[in-house]
């Protein structure tokens, strides 16, 4: 593994500390430069690609809001036509808020070379009960910004005066959200998996918490893990 870093990814402040935490675990996952690799969301940032072209990855990004530039796409991987089959496909919390998870996983498959690996890190959002969310709506920091998710939800909550696991599921259900189990179980129907693991997730969103903060508090049982990293290879037929 090299020694690539992230600093090259714009974006929101919690952007600029999400991408760079969980980038080593997609690098460790990806096969030998100069693959071709497919970001699934990479969002207005960019996502992995600047990284993935610095260390030396024929990089595309796709989704609908990505920037100008010849690495991306500007269209939902459902409406990308791939050229020929990528060595990896990485899908950063993107799977859960797809229309159809069955036909998006099928289009990953087609469009993986028979060797490819796909990397997957995503949320569980029905993990994330009323002490998960109290854990953080404790650490919010002081003013809120522009993707300040965990307060929009505080104080909706709040202002629904419904309980927590209502306001959740609620949410969830209007938002189309898919589970991070019915995701994994997707991906598992197609795919051999090579690696899943849950952990960290909310800490870039938190005034003075690391991912270690979060991870000890996961291990000592006041939150649950709401982070999934999933990797996996196509089933030979």
């Amino acid at each position: 593994m090299d020694d690539t870093t992230m600093d090259g990814v714009a974006g929101s402040i919690p952007e600029r500390e999400w991408l760079p935490s969980v980038w080593p675990f997609v690098r460790e996952h990806l096969p030998a430069a100069p693959s071709p690799v497919l970001e699934i969301g990479c969002g207005p940032s960019g996502g992995f690609v600047p990284a993935l072209e610095g260390a030396g990855y024929l990089a595309v990004g796709v989704d609908p809001e990505a920037p100008e530039g010849s690495a991306y796409r500007r269209t939902e991987f459902e409406r990308y036509e791939v050229a020929e089959p990528v060595d990896a496909i990485i899908a950063c919390t993107s799977l859960h808020h797809v229309a159809e998870l069955e036909g998006v996983v099928n289009k990953i498959c087609a469009a993986l070379a028979t060797s490819g690996v796909l990397i997957v890190v995503e949320w569980a959002w029905e993990r994330f009960d009323e002490d998960t969310a109290n854990w953080c709506f404790d650490r919010l920091p002081g003013t809120g910004g522009e993707h300040d998710w965990l307060r929009h939800h505080r104080d909706e909550w709040r202002a629904s005066r419904a309980p927590w696991g209502s306001y959740l599921h609620r949410w969830a259900r209007d938002h189309r959200l898919h589970s991070g189990q019915d995701v994994i179980l997707g991906l598992e129907n197609r795919f051999d998996t090579q690696l899943l693991t849950t952990g960290t997730y909310v800490f870039p969103e938190l005034a003075g918490t690391t991912a270690l903060d979060e991870q000890a508090a996961i291990d000592a049982g006041q939150i649950q893990a709401t982070g999934i990293r999933y990797v996996g290879s196509l089933r030979s037929a």
